[in-house]
């Protein structure tokens, strides 16, 4: 019996489906907001598209999360008619679905011109940077998402408020919420060794039906996949067990926001760290510190694609466990970059900014990207901080956009980032963001009609 995991070549996939039997596979990419889109595909056709690649409509790069279609970007649009644009599928990628008896899912993502904006595309253009400059990147992501006992229809009765979370009141690392929905967590972490996303450690975090789950560290291209289904695959397990998971940057403003952080490493091209320095101040060598000051002083235009949705910034406000600058230090969590000395295994970086609704390909992408180009221009970073950075002033370059339109503008007009992504990304990518905050100034929000309605 062949192993979905073990699968590597177009003949694998092919013998696999033969194996099983089936007449349809389920193929999916992720769009421009880090959402699956995909479909049902015969035999027949999914033979036929893994020889010769397949066509998805490029609606899904011109739409934002909602489906509405973004009025202000070159590639597609009403001028271009809509028009399919070419797609690979990822023979490697594949996975069985548990909860769909034999069923088989592979990831695909646009190519040709379209790969230029597609998110994946982005993240593997960095990734062979790295290569050529001598480096592996590994990364591994660390989610909180909080659970609700809710369902689409019950979420939309109630309008959002009132909502029932799995569990009450604040017990973060708690034994007993653990041990008595000790059948919840053991579905999640066998979902996550079943779909090939597994999880390092799972606990609660502090708040009401708060979990969060650090997954295994892997090379950066399948450390992103395994993000993203992670992200899609939980929220699917939970509506199917009468529940809900929100990956919302923050959803109440009396409860802390939900982070993405991100671990990485580099390593050269024989399996060795070169973050590790053990005669160095932290164990950090010279490449860790330049990946260090790359990140740091490309953190403020490449925020966007860190944070990239108007709720993101909700986040990102005093004491809430979010950095408002780019700052660094040793072992602290109050910086927006945290150095992790270690052994040679275990050194590394953590990007501590990322929100839960980042899309982990481009999350990823701009922390590694950010990076390299420290390394690459042997940047040197501002002296570390040491205790609290949110009581501590910092330096101007280091200020960190305060909402998205500021984020997107930053991105808009960044040489760095148009040298790392191209400018076809930049220009495209920014503008979405433009919109979505153009969207959000459309609506009268509960707290205006508040504080406005009567006094005002």
């Amino acid at each position: 019996m062949l192993e979905p995991r073990s699968i590597q070549t177009i003949a694998d996939a092919k013998a696999i489906i033969e194996e099983r039997g089936l007449t349809h596979i389920k193929v999916g990419l992720f769009d421009i907001d880090g959402v699956m889109r995909g479909k049902y595909m015969s035999k027949d056709k999914f033979f036929s598209s893994l020889d010769n690649g397949f066509a998805f409509c490029d609606v899904v790069l011109g739409w934002d999360s909602n489906d509405q279609l973004y009025d202000n970007v070159s590639y597609t649009g009403w001028h271009t008619g809509y028009p399919d644009a070419p797609v690979r599928i990822i023979p490697s990628s594949c996975r069985s679905v548990p909860f769909e008896d034999n069923m088989l899912l592979f990831l695909a993502e646009f190519s040709d011109e379209a790969e230029k904006l597609c998110p994946r595309g982005i993240l593997q253009k960095i990734i062979r940077r790295a290569s050529q400059l001598g480096f592996d990147a590994t990364a591994a992501f660390e989610y909180e998402f909080f659970m609700f006992n809710e369902t689409p229809d019950s979420i939309r009765e109630k309008n959002y408020r009132d909502l029932t979370p799995i569990t009450p009141g604040f017990f973060g690392y708690s034994m007993l919420r653990n041990s008595v929905h000790s059948e919840l967590y053991q579905q999640i972490l066998e979902l996550a060794e079943e779909m090939d996303f597994p999880i390092e450690g799972l606990h609660t975090e502090t708040g009401p039906g708060v979990l969060e789950a650090a997954l295994t560290y892997d090379n950066a291209s399948d450390a992103a996949d395994k993000a993203a289904l992670f992200k899609t695959f939980i929220k699917i397990w939970a509506q199917r067990n009468g529940m809900m998971a929100t990956f919302m940057a923050k959803w109440s403003k009396d409860l802390p926001g939900q982070s993405g952080h991100i671990h990485i490493s580099l390593k050269d091209q024989s399996g060795k760290s070169v973050f590790h320095e053990p005669n160095n101040d932290h164990n950090m060598s010279d490449i860790q510190r330049h990946f260090l000051a790359g990140q740091q002083k490309l953190m403020p235009e490449f925020l966007s694609m860190i944070a990239p949705t108007v709720n993101s910034y909700s986040r990102m406000v005093p004491g809430m466990w979010a950095p408002l600058d780019a700052t660094w230090g040793v072992e602290n969590r109050t910086t927006a970059l945290r150095v992790i000395p270690g052994s040679a295994k275990s050194q590394r970086l953590e990007y501590r900014l990322g929100s839960a609704d980042a899309n982990p390909y481009l999350a990823l992408a701009a922390a590694l990207a950010s990076g390299l180009y420290g390394v690459e221009n042997k940047l040197e970073p501002h002296p570390q901080v040491k205790g609290n950075a949110y009581e501590q002033t910092h330096p101007k370059d280091t200020a960190l956009p305060q909402t998205l339109y500021e984020a997107a503008i930053r991105l808009k007009h960044s040489e760095a980032a148009k040298e790392m992504f191209g400018e076809e990304f930049v220009e495209h990518y920014s503008a979405s963001r433009e919109w979505e905050e153009r969207e959000f100034r459309k609506h009268v929000t509960d707290w205006e009609l508040q504080r406005y309605f009567e006094i005002i």
